[in-house]
């Protein structure tokens, strides 16, 4: 009797099998001449030459799925498996309004036309500025961005970053160890992922630097190749700050700065090198900018009186 052993590396078994196996048995239905075990990181299935080359190639479908939609369900392993072609269970991102799947089958959406604009500048430009108040999604977007790279082998690595100016960057008298200490200052960007990344899947990436999440002052030194990288709440940061940040551009990379102007925490009289960066690269081929505006604002609807209250007291000062 032929023997095929399959591994599974790039996905998760337990979401992957489903609760109690629920899709092994489906593959087991429509395979009945295959004995098919799974077990742990593993599945074998015992038969005929013929049958296990066919179940290996559906097998294979399957993973592909799972890791772009991240869900699996009893219709969609039915399409998979009796379908002919891909073009038969995947869905058409030609709009291009869909950036990726995300956890449980969730699409993560350009929801406005700034929005769309940022989705069409990255593709276009190796370096954006993303510019807009609060709750405008340029992070989210940003991140989703960085996800289907990620997904699609553009790039090895997301990097995301952001200056620690709530603490000054001297973090030393916050309790617990560095990763303690920073992970409330990087809370937006892990919030973000996780809608987009299966947890198990998260973790490993984090742990085995595939995605990293680090302050800003962390960049220093490197030259980052191959990576999808942004830099969130980029008003936050100095001249030397954001110099020294856009030279760390490496061959294949991607940059997306985010920032708000309006909400800079820096001492006073420091320029924000995010405003520098934006007059000084405004001409500069290959550097797309994008402002977003309350328009654009998908957080609670209060959200958007509160920018336009303060924005009438700003106007008057």
């Amino acid at each position: 009797m032929n023997e095929i052993i399959i591994e599974l590396e790039e996905v998760s078994p337990k979401e992957f099998f489903g609760a109690q196996n629920v899709n092994i048995e489906i593959l087991k239905k429509h395979f009945p001449k295959l004995k098919i075990v799974a077990r742990g990181t593993r599945i074998k299935a015992f038969g005929d030459e013929d049958l296990l080359e066919e179940f290996d190639r559906r097998f294979n479908m399957l993973m592909e799925h799972y890791i772009k939609y991240n869900k699996l369900d009893e219709n969609v392993i039915e399409r998979v498996l009796t379908s002919q072609s891909k073009d038969d269970y995947t869905t058409s991102d030609a709009s291009g309004e869909t950036i990726v799947h995300g956890v449980n089958g969730r699409l993560i959406k350009a929801q406005t036309a700034n929005q769309r604009k940022l989705v069409e500048l990255m593709r276009k430009n190796d370096m954006v500025f993303a510019i807009g108040p609060a709750g405008t999604g340029k992070t989210y977007t940003g991140v989703a961005l960085a996800v289907q790279a990620l997904k699609n082998k553009e790039v090895k690595r997301i990097i995301l970053t952001r200056p620690a100016v709530e603490a000054g960057e001297n973090l030393g008298f916050l309790p617990g160890d560095l990763k303690e200490k920073l992970d409330p200052y990087m809370q937006p960007l892990y919030d973000a992922l996780r809608d987009m990344i299966p947890a198990e899947k998260l973790a490993q990436y984090i742990e085995n630097g595939t995605i990293q999440i680090a302050p800003l002052a962390f960049m220093r030194g490197r030259t980052l190749d191959h990576a999808f990288v942004i830099l969130d709440e980029g008003q936050n940061t100095t001249h030397a700050q954001m110099k020294m940040f856009l030279t760390r551009m490496g061959k294949d990379a991607k940059f997306l700065l985010t920032g708000d102007p309006g909400q800079i925490d820096l001492p006073r009289r420091t320029i924000s090198g995010l405003k520098e960066a934006l007059l000084i690269l405004k001409n500069v081929e290959g550097v797309g900018m994008v402002f977003l505006d309350d328009k654009d604002v998908i957080r609670h609807k209060l959200v958007k009186k509160v920018i336009e209250a303060y924005k009438s007291i700003e106007n008057r000062e």
